[in-house]
């Protein structure tokens, strides 16, 4: 046996051991991932590339939302444990403190490209074009009437604005686990909320509580964490609207139409430009300890890193990624490769 073949041997025998120690009894010859809907998609296409290519069988891929992904794959070190976790947000730092505790603590965080949050309704439905004030007085648990921080009494999108359908508000998203959600908050209801001169005279903690908090009455509905399911009620209901990231919006524009925000209607370009306001990363995590373990990972993950993968004209952008820039993608890519110990997230 040759010095490097045996110090790989090794290394292998280290990390089964190591496997072992954190009380896994049997072993597992399938890859597991877990995580954000949005990522879903990407990470399915990823799979059955992969299974294409190889010959392997394909990973196992869970749609968990991204906070419920986090929460399984910070669970432990083992082959009970999920090797990937997909998110629509990055890591945070109550996470990582969770990982850390269960010994994950050599984690890879890969930026896949970027998505855009969208709103649509059926193409029989009325397109809209909103403000993020205007979404902010139809999604909010509270709002500025007169001057007045009161229960949002809105139940029509003519009560916003005249100019805007005489139909009942009904907007279907994601629920609190998701970071689909965790985005819309910060990039939709936040800002909005700042329109709004009776919102300032709240300390930031208050001020984050009134912003950020959706309305429960019964106008918009929580929908769970699979985006499908809020695309079939769409197709079925012309006056309901859904909030999802822009991939599904993409594979679905036979069916969907975008809502306008501010004029501009979501689109690769608009997206990639900043015009599009409402746009977000989207990321994976790497346990790394699994490396060498888990037969198949560093392919599957060399595969999803590919250019063919997330590069520009690849399988990834033909499902709506908007893809990296050259630089940036090279940087993602060789950290992956490298299996890049990322740093704790800032508070």
């Amino acid at each position: 046996m040759n010095v490097k073949l045996k110090s790989l041997t090794m290394a292998a025998t280290v990390a089964v051991a190591a496997l072992s120690v954190a009380g896994v009894a049997h072993a597992r010859d399938q890859i597991q991932v877990v995580g954000s809907s949005t990522v879903f998609p990407y990470t399915q296409a990823a799979a059955e590339q992969y299974a294409n290519e190889t010959g392997a069988t394909a990973p196992v891929v869970e749609s968990t939302g991204t906070g419920g992904g986090m929460k399984i794959f910070c669970g432990g070190v083992g082959t009970g444990h999920p090797d990937i976790t997909g998110a629509s947000r990055a890591m945070k730092l109550s996470e990582y403190e969770l990982c850390a505790k269960n010994g994950v603590t050599d984690i890879t965080e890969v930026v896949l490209g970027f998505d855009g949050l969208s709103m649509a309704v059926s193409r029989s439905g009325k397109q809209l074009d909103l403000t993020k004030a205007q979404l902010f007085q139809a999604l909010a648990a509270k709002v500025e009437v007169g001057g007045k921080i009161v229960d949002n009494p809105y139940k029509k999108w003519s009560e916003i604005d005249p100019s805007l359908p005489d139909i009942a508000i009904e907007v279907m998203g994601p629920p609190p686990t998701s970071g689909t959600r965790d985005a819309w908050v910060e990039l939709v209801m936040d800002e909005g909320c700042k329109k709004f001169p009776a919102f300032e005279l709240f300390d930031k903690e208050a001020l984050k509580e009134n912003c950020q908090r959706m309305r429960t009455d019964g106008p918009f509905i929580e929908a769970g964490e699979n985006d499908n399911l809020i695309v079939q009620r769409l197709e079925s209901d012309p006056n309901v609207y859904g909030i999802f990231g822009y991939s599904f919006l993409y594979e679905n524009q036979d069916k969907l139409q975008a809502v306008k925000v501010n004029g501009v209607v979501p689109e690769e370009h608009t997206i990639a430009d900043g015009s599009y306001g409402i746009s977000r990363p989207l990321f994976f995590y790497i346990k790394n300890a699994h490396r060498g373990v888990i037969p198949g990972l560093n392919e599957f993950i060399a595969e999803y890193t590919s250019d063919e993968a997330m590069g520009p004209g690849g399988y990834l952008e033909e499902r709506g990624l908007i893809v990296l820039s050259d630089a940036r993608r090279a940087a993602v890519q060789k950290a992956a490769q490298d299996a890049v110990n990322m740093p704790a997230p800032k508070k």
